[in-house]
């Protein structure tokens, strides 16, 4: 392997004789190099199973060099979400009441692809304008509740659903599998078709995204947004922290107002003739 081969090339000790410090020495000998944190990372493995190898099946006694949790931390990508003008765009493109219907859940509800594709009749309350979210696999069901926009979709759209004996909401509406659920993949091709056809780099995930970032704009409290997600840790919710800028602005004026407003040594004197 070309990585354990450059180790082995810039060890100037016996295999053995490797401390965690020379592995630390190594790591910045790879920085300096200008790799990224995930290669580096890739070396580090490979270092480290090459030293399980010689240690369980040659024999060799000495203890891995290489800690287990010796690894960079590799930046984490902002969650992307579409701004204004772009879901004007996106939403102005669509023609089918179906579709408009599924894209605002996920706009407007947070709701994930499966959690769209998997919604029933029986979990819909128009009245109350909220949705039951089932969740199979981790049993953590929760609410969604629905805004005006959000509840006209849907009601438009029932209106209009195929018969079927299914209780699937959103159903192919043409061709051999007319009345059949709309799979998740189903749902995604339709994002690509209309990503596609408005020019923009569009996902369903955005949309669930987009929702969060507006929610702490309006100055919704992350617990809220966490609850709404579904997300079971506040640090999976706070990421969205990193993209609302316009969130910190304002609460940084609005705190820094509040500040001014209680000091004194702030308040510059009028300029006036200076006495003799």
């Amino acid at each position: 392997m070309a990585s354990l081969r450059q180790y082995l090339m810039w060890l100037e000790v016996p295999i053995e004789q490797a401390t965690p410090r020379t592995i630390s020495q190594y790591i910045e000998e790879l920085i300096s190099r200008r790799l990224k944190p995930k290669t580096i990372n890739c070396h580090l493995q490979r270092i480290r199973e090459f030293y399980h190898y010689l240690i369980q099946q040659q024999g060799v006694p000495m203890a891995n060099p290489v800690r287990k949790g010796y690894s960079l931390r590799t930046p984490k990508p902002l969650p992307k979400y579409l701004r204004g003008e772009e879901l004007e765009v996106l939403f102005g493109s669509l023609r089918s009441p179906r579709d408009r219907a599924m894209f605002m859940l996920m706009l407007r509800c947070g709701l994930r692809v499966a959690e769209v594709a998997n919604l029933t009749l029986g979990a819909i309350d128009l009245l109350g304008r909220r949705l039951i979210i089932y969740d199979a696999k981790w049993g953590k069901d929760r609410v969604a509740y629905l805004s005006d926009d959000a509840t006209r979709a849907l009601g438009t759209y029932l209106r209009l659903r195929p018969q079927s004996k299914s209780q699937r909401v959103f159903l192919n509406g043409k061709g051999p599998l007319r009345g059949r659920p709309l799979s998740s993949r189903g749902i995604r091709k339709r994002m690509e078709y209309y990503a596609k056809k408005t020019g923009l780099k569009a996902s369903c995930h955005q949309l669930r995204h987009t929702m969060a970032t507006q929610m702490l704009e309006a100055d919704a409290q992350l617990v809220t947004i966490q609850d709404l997600l579904g997300h079971s840790w506040i640090t999976t919710t706070q990421q969205y922290c990193r993209v609302s800028n316009r969130k910190v602005q304002r609460d940084y004026y609005r705190a820094m107002q509040k500040v001014m407003q209680r000091t004194r040594y702030t308040q510059f004197p009028a300029r006036g003739k200076k006495k003799t």
